[in-house]
């Protein structure tokens, strides 16, 4: 277990990885703009390539090992998550739709029970 979490510290040349995967990324974008004159499939191409190859890059690296470990359990746990079928959502919806408007009007009467005790009362501006 130590050796395992030893081997998962990221050092130096992670480091290195990750600023080569960066430069990936910018070259790819750098490629976009410097080839204007040629096709746009071609200029998109150049920035998918950047992109894949900043993955690649990135993945050797400690960090990006433990981002893919990460997105893997996170697709995992939304495949075990129980989601709602169309007529528990509806209800749902209709459910805060109401609260809100429930909310609305009551947010209406304070402000004008507030508004005529002020103006009103206190203040006597309106007649």
């Amino acid at each position: 277990m130590a050796s395992q979490q030893e081997e998962l510290k990221p050092g130096s040349a992670d480091h290195a990885k990750l600023i080569a995967a960066a430069c990936c990324v910018l070259a790819g974008l750098i490629g976009f703009y410097w080839l204007a004159s040629q096709a746009l499939a071609l200029r998109i191409l150049v920035v998918i390539a950047g992109f894949l190859a900043a993955a690649g890059v990135a993945y050797t690296s400690v960090q990006g090992q433990q981002f893919l470990r990460f997105a893997k359990d996170a697709w995992a746990e939304t495949r075990r998550v129980v989601w709602p079928d169309r007529k528990e959502t509806v209800q749902m919806t209709l459910t805060v739709f109401g609260f809100v408007v429930i909310a609305a009007l009551f947010l209406w009467i304070v402000d004008k029970s507030l508004e005529w005790v002020l103006y009103g009362l206190i203040l006597g501006w309106k007649s």
